[in-house]
């Protein structure tokens, strides 16, 4: 089933997502994010973007045929813990499915270590460098309430004020079907 996606200005996005009872069956949710972030033409899809505030999130990046240690980074984390974060950080331009059409440089850590479930609940603690550290940060934010906008400069946030506001109404075009929180 492919859901909408939700976009800026819901509160599920802003909101701690709640870990997962261990054991819990998720393969047919699990089926659905990943049908769901194909669909969208994403790389990583976290719970709360589907409108589930819980800790879970997907990444593909097969799909960025130009950078070869993704070919084989397919996976989901359940709730997941980034234990650290170290190295030197690096500038990259970002985009989310819950915030279309806009897409700016963020600064992130190049290494990290997380602990976490896979999808047969089965214990990991694995350490992921450079895009997979990236691609997984930027998903681990959306279960802790964060977007990639908060890192950005107050100036740079105030010049993109109108373009949130009009996502939020549902003012954007986008391929996949959205659910804007301030949509008439």
């Amino acid at each position: 089933m492919i859901y909408p996606i939700v976009v800026y200005g819901d509160a599920v996005l802003r909101k701690r997502a709640a870990d997962i009872q261990k054991g819990t069956d998720l393969m047919q949710l699990l089926a659905d994010m990943y049908e769901t972030m194909y669909a969208a033409h994403g790389i990583g899809l976290a719970a709360p973007q589907i409108g589930k505030s819980v800790r879970l999130f997907v990444v593909d990046g097969t799909a960025l045929d130009e950078e070869p240690t993704l070919k084989d980074f397919k996976q989901a984390f359940i709730n997941p813990v980034i234990l650290t974060e170290t190295g030197t950080e690096w500038e990259f331009e970002e985009g989310c499915l819950s915030i279309p059409n806009i897409r700016e440089d963020v600064s992130r850590k190049e290494k990290i270590k997380v602990k976490y479930f896979d999808e047969s609940w089965k214990p990991k603690e694995e350490t992921f460098t450079g895009m997979k550290a990236r691609i997984i940060q930027h998903e681990y934010d959306h279960i802790e309430g964060k977007l990639f906008i908060d890192y950005l400069t107050p100036l740079k946030k105030r010049m993109l004020k109108g373009k949130l506001a009009s996502i939020s109404k549902g003012d954007v075009d986008t391929e996949y079907r959205i659910l804007a929180p301030l949509r008439k």
